[in-house]
């Protein structure tokens, strides 16, 4: 039986994409979602195995584990789920960084943690953990400051489990900039976000799958960051 790929927020765009297109290459896709979507169904005549699970219950992620343990081997697993909360005022600091924390970074240590015995039993190399990060992770960010200090948060998990599940494991971190607009992005925000990156440009969802196929196919690279930001960080 081939060992699967566990992703993490298939609904939509970054996660959607992954599963598509890792399904299309020949990999099982195991993808777990929050909110039910139309294009959900597109997955499953893919044959991706679809588990629905809020992050946020505690029941629910329990349930999800006890289900993902009976696979015999895991391939590799990506921590894509995520949510952008902007900063509230002094009463919704606590809820908003602890729901950043749960998502980015409580949940992904415990699915790594639950799951260390499957990723041991691939026999087709080194098994893969792949956390998805954010370019704020090192610059930080004025608007959404828990956000930004969660997936640094995830990033620091990425470099204590890859010297924990090595040389078994291999575990990195990819940090996206702005990959891709939204349907309501207006013109004058789409142009004032290209300049932010010296290639001025919209990245797409092809160069995260570049970014996880590469990881994949190396034997050699744990510990890392792929930054995936347009050249962001010198401009």
């Amino acid at each position: 039986m081939t060992a699967p790929i566990l992703i993490t927020g298939v609904g939509k765009r970054i996660g959607f994409y992954l599963a598509k297109h890792l399904a299309q290459l020949g990999h099982k896709v195991i993808g777990t979602y929050r909110s039910q979507y139309p294009q959900l169904q597109e997955l499953e005549t893919l044959g991706v195995e679809l588990h629905r699970c809020d992050f946020e219950d505690a029941s629910q992620l329990d349930e999800l584990l006890v289900t993902l343990k009976q696979q015999p081997a895991i391939r590799a697993i990506i921590h894509n789920a995520s949510d952008w909360l902007p900063d509230g005022d002094a009463a919704s600091a606590i809820s908003i960084i602890d729901k950043m924390m749960r998502i980015h970074v409580s949940v992904p240590y415990a699915i790594n943690l639950a799951l260390t015995e499957q990723l041991n039993a691939y026999t087709g190399g080194a098994a893969d953990i792949i956390h998805i990060t954010d370019y704020v992770a090192e610059k930080g960010s004025k608007k959404h400051a828990a956000y930004a200090a969660s997936k640094a948060a995830l990033h620091n998990l990425t470099l204590s489990f890859a010297a924990k599940l090595a040389p078994s494991v291999k575990v990195n971190s990819i940090a996206p900039a702005m990959l891709m607009f939204n349907p309501d992005d207006d013109e004058q925000y789409k142009q004032k976000a290209l300049k932010k990156s010296l290639l001025q440009k919209e990245g797409g969802e092809s160069e995260i799958l570049n970014a996880v196929t590469y990881l994949l196919q190396s034997q050699y690279v744990t510990g890392q960051v792929l930054k995936i930001d347009g050249g962001r960080h010198l401009v």
